[in-house]
């Protein structure tokens, strides 16, 4: 009787499981599916960021009432559940402050909006597409295709560029030309060539600003605004632009020269090209009154 009494049970037990595996599989099922419609419904009501927040809320939530339904089947207390879940949860939080302050950051991070997937953003040294804001960090692809996991901590520390985020920007040229040329012709070439480039922007059109005399060169800035996509190409493409249109022009780019003094503070060190009686040419320097072969 009592062998026959533990096989019952064994049996009963046996289906319990089997119909909380069948929830637990259900749920799954029924999240996944309700994941996804909710993604086609609001695909074009909200951004990428609240998009995948969504989903995922639905996604869990689904999840989570089969899960507590399978384990009521099971006949473990949903409310017993709950209390020893929040202990345990206050209890993770004292022993890992450092996951406890990346989820804070990422609830920052999500509501502060400074960046969302699809963006662009520079960290430090590291610039790439967002791909994902998460609980703990954000995911980076970089332009040569690197995967990069920022913690969500260091992001709210650090600070953040996001390059993407206005639809125009504007490219900032450092140049120098010889202190012989004329600064009117100097931008009325550059201009020109900013109005030849289909790229660059009539509004705002180039900006034109002469920043000092270097050491062997009249410094200047000519930025020039373009559409956000065509900021690479037009970086790429304006530079040998303006290096034609200076040698067109007539127009010296200059190099650092130096200047050799001997003895005397004003008088620069005399060098001349000596006929040697075999027809090479031997280099001679005067120093005072006397030359000395070198």
């Amino acid at each position: 009787m009592l062998e026959r009494l533990t096989d019952i049970i064994a049996i009963e037990g046996l289906l319990l499981f089997g119909r909380a595996i069948v929830l637990v599989a259900l749920g799954l099922l029924l999240a996944s599916l309700s994941a996804r419609l909710t993604a086609r419904a609001l695909r074009r009501r909200l951004t990428p960021q609240l998009l995948q927040l969504a989903r995922r809320c639905v996604f869990y939530g689904i999840l989570g009432v089969f899960i507590a339904a399978a384990l009521a089947e099971l006949g473990f207390s949903i409310g017993v559940i709950m209390g020893a879940a929040g202990v345990l949860t206050v209890a993770l939080g004292f022993a890992s402050q450092t996951t406890a302050s990346n989820l804070i950051s990422g609830l920052f991070l999500i509501g502060e909006r400074s960046f969302e997937i699809g963006d662009t953003i520079r960290v430090g040294g590291t610039t790439g597409e967002v791909l994902s804001i998460d609980a703990l960090s954000v995911k980076l692809r970089t332009f040569d295709n690197l995967f990069v996991r920022i913690p969500n901590e260091s992001l709210i520390k650090s600070e953040v560029t996001t390059l993407s985020r206005f639809p125009i920007r504007r490219l900032d040229l450092q140049l120098g030309v010889a202190y012989k040329e004329d600064i009117a012709h100097v931008r009325e070439v550059l201009t020109g060539v900013a109005e030849a480039n289909p790229l660059c922007l009539d509004e705002p059109g180039p900006l034109f600003i002469f920043t000092g005399f270097g050491d062997s060169a009249l410094e200047i800035q000519f930025s020039v605004w373009a559409k956000r996509e065509n900021f690479l190409s037009l970086r790429n493409g304006i530079t040998a632009e303006i290096k034609m249109a200076f040698d067109e022009a007539g127009i010296e780019i200059p190099f650092p020269h130096r200047s050799i003094y001997t003895g005397e503070v004003s008088k620069p060190f005399p060098i001349r090209l000596v006929k040697e009686p075999d027809g090479e040419e031997d280099i001679h320097r005067d120093t005072n009154n006397s030359d000395k072969e070198d």
